[in-house]
């Protein structure tokens, strides 16, 4: 058989906070029901998710988790970016809900992937398609270093751990430091403070990036890690 389509049944505690969010994201509801149990199902074209309400749920010990295969990661969060700017005038970073940016998964075999942490404490994990050829490997002590911080605070949920290893590379610079790199770890490790409701760290780290020269060429490169930084001084403010 052909065609199959599987949709994932993922827990909250209010549907409504789950209609409310999901609409930012461009998803419409399909069904909902309050009796005999509040159940809710959404839609962006071919993306579909369903929701159920448990009372006295806590997002914070979920489970909920699914994975999400499209053919452009940056199209789609870059969609999910504008309705959450247009709805919260920023991208939400902290919290729950937040998103996560799309960066290059050491643990995917260097694909493309970023996160939605939903109202229920769900993550939807967005990857870029297998047939899309994958990132080159990281190369350079800062870049291993931050691809050992994504798996960790973007994949697991353990900013904390992320945060020790950045802290542990920008506590050791060398010579040989790739700029680039250091402004994207910067910047990453603004991200992680954030999550961590430290925003003293990611005033200092985002300060940290204005002090790194680059060519035109490099910041070039860096221009996504910039794009970042952009986001997490709107969410500090």
């Amino acid at each position: 058989m052909t065609n199959e389509v599987t949709v994932p049944l993922l827990p909250c505690a209010s549907i409504d906070d789950i209609v409310a969010f999901y609409e930012v994201l461009g998803f419409h509801t399909t069904y909902q029901q309050r009796k005999p149990n509040p159940c809710v199902g959404l839609q962006r074209e071919d993306l579909q998710l369903q929701f159920f309400e448990i009372a006295g749920f806590d997002p914070a010990q979920s489970y909920g988790s699914c994975l999400v295969l499209t053919s452009d990661t940056g199209q789609l969060y870059r969609a999910f970016a504008a309705g959450m700017r247009a709805a919260y005038g920023k991208v939400l970073v902290s919290g729950t809900p937040r998103m996560t940016r799309p960066r290059a998964r050491k643990n995917a075999d260097g694909l493309s992937g970023f996160s939605v942490i939903d109202p229920g404490g769900n993550w939807i994990r967005v990857f870029q398609n297998a047939s899309v050829s994958p990132a080159s490997a990281p190369t350079g002590r800062l870049g291993k270093a931050l691809a050992n911080a994504v798996v960790q605070a973007d994949s697991r949920g353990d900013a904390r751990q992320a945060a020790r290893i950045l802290d542990s590379a920008l506590g050791h610079p060398d010579t040989d430091d790739d700029p680039v790199a250091l402004v994207e770890v910067l910047v990453y490790r603004a991200e992680v403070a954030m999550v961590l409701n430290d925003p003293a760290t990611a005033i200092e780290m985002l300060t940290r990036v204005d002090s790194v020269a680059l060519s035109a060429d490099q910041a070039t490169r860096a221009a996504a890690a910039y794009e970042a930084a952009t986001d997490l001084a709107a969410a500090l403010s």
